[in-house]
């Protein structure tokens, strides 16, 4: 049945919207799917109150969307591997994507998108940050944006994953790395964006050393602005 309350409610002008009148947990007609695509596309980062889902309603909206990511590292559920439970305790010795990154940007084909179910939120801290990186990439000079066209960057998980997963015994071979263009075009968009970070991005291909570094640390410098 259509839903007929479907309201998008932008939160800034750069990124970030808000959705209400749809219940995740329910299977979503081919209407409301198309506007949520398109809202997402739109906004970037789609948000929505008060939703109840089990790990199986999670993964049915997910494949909704596209196939589903299984994490090359993170310790898994035997029942849902598709599903990566963040949590902290007083065990938990590293905040979780403390960095600014793209999900897994280090496979071969990263996902499109993530998820982000948020059971227990604590009285302070906590916070996730979403950036717009195509409003970074349209804040640099055109002489820089041509600059940038035809550069490859180098995505490594080896030294993210050791440190975050505890996957030392993981023989370096498993540990997934690849390239990809410094502005990647959003294959529905059309938008030009920077695709570079600092969870995975470790150089900047045909470049010396010094010279990558410097412009690494440039782009990084610019999603927090």
């Amino acid at each position: 049945m259509p839903i007929t309350n479907f309201r998008i409610t932008p939160l800034s002008p750069v990124i970030g919207a808000e959705v209400s009148g749809v219940d995740l947990a329910q299977p979503l007609d081919a209407g409301t799917l198309a506007e949520l695509e398109s809202a997402w596309a739109a906004h970037l980062v789609l948000f929505f109150r008060e939703q109840k889902l089990s790990f199986e309603q999670h993964k049915s909206l997910g494949r909704r969307f596209g196939e589903l990511h299984i994490h090359p590292a993170a310790p898994k559920d035997a029942e849902h591997p598709e599903v990566l439970v963040v949590h902290g305790d007083d065990k938990v010795t590293f905040v979780a994507g403390e960095l600014w990154h793209s999900d897994v940007s280090c496979d071969t084909k990263p996902p499109m998108a993530s998820i982000l179910r948020i059971e227990q939120v604590p009285s302070s801290g906590g916070d996730t940050l979403f950036a717009n990186m195509y409003a970074a990439y349209q804040g640099l000079s055109d002489r820089m944006q041509r600059f940038l066209s035809g550069l490859t960057a180098v995505h490594d998980g080896e030294q993210y994953y050791r440190n975050r997963y505890g996957s030392g015994t993981m023989r370096d071979k498993q540990h997934p790395k690849a390239e990809h263009p410094v502005v990647r075009t959003h294959p529905i968009t059309g938008n030009p964006a920077i695709y570079v970070n600092e969870g995975f991005t470790t150089r900047i291909k045909d470049l010396p050393l010094a010279e990558s570094d410097a412009l690494l640390a440039f782009l990084l410098s610019i999603a927090p602005t």
